[in-house]
């Protein structure tokens, strides 16, 4: 049986540089993964890569026994791949609420409105995106009012009304305090409880990374180092000379 994501080989150059060079992963169905590395080191083109912003130069993907190459973004998504980008991009003059209508309304697809009326007659979906993004008090206020730590939490919820079976989510916590990032750890590790949802997280915040608590790949130089605990790439000689910055303590 494949794996419910599978890379195998992947390259992506751009002229002379490799940014991907010939990496192999897999990730299992309802997975949580942090992907680590230094800046440069081809983890924002992976997920370009897989979310056919990029097409391959070399190599294999597969989602859910699918193969991804030659599919164009919006096809990607249909099949359940979902994506949150650095910079949280959502309507900043709707309101919470309303910003999380747009992914429901594009679920119902042809049925249309009456289609979204049908599935959400009574607002529950949305109280139920709400409640996991912990916006559910911040319901009727305009997006662009909100922290930056909130808005980060908004567009994950517009990315949980989408339905996705697969969450990328590059860099979570950029650009917010302490405790929005503890908060943030909270709310994904909620998140992957609560849902059927595998995600992969892009994170530079060892501490978010050691709060999470899962699996973690090491990437470098477009390839995955290593793969295992917090504990032990955290201990890995090659792992700490390369990104963590020194010797394992004795």
């Amino acid at each position: 049986m494949s794996a419910f994501l599978e890379v195998e080989d992947l390259a992506k150059d751009f002229g002379g540089i490799h940014a991907v060079d010939g990496l192999s992963m897999a990730l299992d169905e309802r997975e949580l993964l942090c992907v680590i590395g230094p800046n440069g080191c081809g983890k924002t083109t992976l997920f370009n890569l897989i979310t056919g912003e990029f097409p391959p130069s070399a190599g294999r993907l597969s989602f859910r026994g699918r193969e991804l190459a030659g599919l164009r973004p919006f096809e990607i998504s249909r099949l359940g791949i979902g994506r949150k980008f650095q910079v949280p991009a959502v309507y900043l003059a709707l309101t919470v609420r309303e910003n999380l209508t747009v992914p429901l309304f594009a679920r119902a697809g042809r049925h249309g409105l009456r289609g979204l009326l049908a599935r959400d007659q009574r607002g529950g979906e949305a109280a139920r995106v709400l409640d996991l993004v912990r916006l559910a008090d911040q319901a009727e206020v305009p997006a662009g009012e909100l922290s930056h730590g909130q808005k980060q939490w908004l567009e994950i919820g517009l990315l949980l009304a989408s339905r996705p079976r697969l969450m990328l989510l590059d860099e979570p916590t950029a650009g917010m305090t302490l405790g929005e990032t503890e908060a943030t750890a909270e709310l994904i590790l909620q998140i992957h409880e609560a849902t059927e949802t595998a995600i992969v997280v892009i994170e530079h915040d060892m501490g978010f990374v050691r709060r999470l608590g899962c699996p973690v790949a090491v990437m470098l130089q477009g390839r995955i180092l290593c793969r295992g605990s917090y504990e032990e790439v955290s201990a890995d000689p090659l792992v700490r000379e390369a990104y963590l910055g020194g010797p394992a303590p004795c």
